[in-house]
């Protein structure tokens, strides 16, 4: 079969699979929570990735940009859209959620253009903190009480349809003209400015993808629990995002689907744990930092995600 079709493929196989297994009793309401929950994470992770892992920058605010796409999201279900309108603009309100938090990550894009590293870790975890203070003094939309009363409108078709959206957009882009400029960027950003690299151009782009699919991530998960509260995104979710990332691996999508799998079961496993489970993330990602950097995955990429001139070559190297 031509490589080109497998993506599509998987799509509508887990799209059948999301429908038919919990409709025959097959998945109970929690394993059904469980794929939901592995799904928004593996989204938050893949799109993080792109920053953090393929443009090489150190971005700690995540979890900013999901809050802005799960509150814009649920205004518009429960304010702007009649409820019974829900099932068919729900698609919409997640796109309309994804493109605020696009917005904003255009906005933290620029400060990006004169800093890295750690100092890009800090403008990012003060827009953390910015969008969390915010949401807590807007008394309209509950303040630190939180917002309530969305309807469960994510189900695990929905999740997977955007799983999937995610790596074929994201893999898509890093394989393009753009994403030779993100890898450019990671190596040697003078360098890339050097063979002409619009690295201002290519780091809007990144910041603005990797947001905007945050955001949907958000809107999604507004949804499952049908109810948010700015400690819903708090520097503890983005750190989560992080270990997510550094476990499955840098640059690599796959690596993204990987860390954030294995770690959201982890935590469901160690809940009887209660609080103390979420020592283990700051902790996980302090182990990985010391003892693999790049992860499970790091740096490299499930061939079925490559180009098929790259597997070619693969090929043609090795034999």
């Amino acid at each position: 079969m031509n490589r080109r079709w497998w993506l599509p493929l998987i799509l509508a196989l887990l799209f059948l699979l999301s429908i038919l297994l919990p409709h025959f009793g097959i998945l109970n309401l929690y394993l059904q929570q469980v794929l939901m929950y592995v799904g928004i994470n593996i989204i938050l992770t893949i799109s993080l990735n792109l920053v953090n892992g393929y443009m090489g920058e150190f971005s700690v605010g995540h979890a900013g940009f999901m809050a802005i796409g799960a509150y814009i999201s649920s205004l518009l279900t429960v304010w702007v859209f009649p409820k019974s309108w829900g099932p068919f603009v729900f698609p919409l309100v997640l796109i309309l959620g994804g493109l605020g938090a696009a917005l904003a990550g255009l906005i933290v894009a620029f400060p990006s253009f004169k800093t890295r590293g750690d100092y890009l870790a800090i403008v990012t975890l003060a827009f953390n903190m910015i969008i969390k203070s915010v949401l807590e003094n807007i008394e309209a939309i509950g303040g630190p009480r939180g917002f309530m009363g969305m309807s469960k409108l994510t189900n695990v078709a929905w999740v997977y349809v955007w799983v999937l959206i995610t790596i074929f957009a994201i893999r898509n882009f890093v394989f393009s003209a753009y994403g030779r400029g993100i890898l450019s960027i990671r190596e040697d950003e003078v360098a890339a400015e050097l063979v002409s690299v619009n690295t201002r151009q290519t780091k809007i782009l990144a910041f603005v993808i990797s947001s905007f699919f945050a955001g949907i991530a958000g809107g999604l998960f507004a949804h499952v629990l049908q109810f948010i509260n700015p400690r819903s995104f708090t520097i503890l979710k983005s750190t989560d995002v992080l270990v997510m990332v550094y476990l499955g691996g840098i640059g690599s999508i796959m690596g993204s689907i990987l860390g954030a799998s294995i770690y959201t079961i982890l935590l469901e496993l160690l809940r009887p744990l209660g609080v103390w489970r979420w020592v283990v993330g700051p902790l996980l990602l302090v182990i990985l930092m010391v003892t693999r950097p790049r992860g499970i995955m790091g740096l490299r990429e499930a061939r079925w995600l490559l180009p098929a001139e790259e597997v070619q070559a693969d090929a043609a190297v090795t034999s």
